[in-house]
């Protein structure tokens, strides 16, 4: 599979079959996903497995702003919490901020390593979906994160078991000027 195919061809997955995600392609998954950009390689994010009971817990507990996520993460058969290591990214090793942009070079990295793990599964058959609408406090809670993380995004993976269409997209002339 190409890149351009990678690209193009991965879709988010909101229905999963029941096979597991077996440890070792989630182990390959992540090593590909390792070698995403981050700033001055410090290298952020985290990722936690989540399967059964504790993944089950976080889809009751944490998805009542949008119910359709607990749905989906309790029909995945497993559940990454991307996570990422507070002040690094953005940051001099003093601890000011290396541009006017301060902290939000973390969430810049951890979205970098979410769409690299993506690209990565899909060339491994699995399908994903980045969420973002979750009860964050709570969820960082249940995976009892030390005070130097936080919790990025939530990645129900699994095989699929829906072929979504491509949706719309703008056109070079819309994405892209010259000066």
């Amino acid at each position: 599979m190409t890149a351009d195919e990678c690209i193009r061809g991965r879709r988010s997955i909101r229905q999963f079959t029941d096979k597991p995600v077996s440890h070792e392609v989630l182990a390959s998954v992540v090593e590909a996903a390792s070698f995403a950009p981050s700033w001055k390689n410090t290298q952020i994010v985290r990722y936690i497995a989540l399967e059964g009971e504790a993944k089950d817990r976080i889809a009751r507990e944490c998805t009542s702003a949008y119910a359709r996520n607990g749905e989906i993460i309790q029909n995945a058969p497993m559940l990454i919490a991307l996570t990422f290591i507070k002040n690094r990214s953005g940051f001099e090793r003093d601890g000011s901020f290396s541009t006017p942009k301060e902290g939000g070079w973390q969430m810049f990295d951890a979205g970098i390593a979410a769409e690299a793990f993506c690209l990565a599964a899909y060339e491994q058959g699995l399908g994903t979906v980045i969420m973002g609408i979750f009860d964050e406090a709570k969820a960082s809670s249940l995976l009892n994160l030390p005070e130097d993380r936080e919790l990025a995004a939530l990645i129900p993976i699994g095989y699929p078991a829906e072929e979504p269409a491509a949706p719309k997209r703008k056109t070079v002339e819309d994405l892209l000027s010259y000066m």
